[in-house]
């Protein structure tokens, strides 16, 4: 069983870093295209 959850874990990782990318990416020219930088849109 240790080593499923570990095989899911890595899994989940890797997964939310490639979902969490783009995401970041958008806030990144969002935020530089913004005056106030740290105001965040939902």
């Amino acid at each position: 069983m240790r080593t499923i959850a570990d095989v899911f874990r890595t899994i989940g990782s890797a997964v939310g870093t490639v979902v969490t990318l783009p995401f970041r990416l958008v806030a990144k020219v969002f935020g530089g295209a913004s005056r106030g930088g740290r105001a965040r849109r939902a």
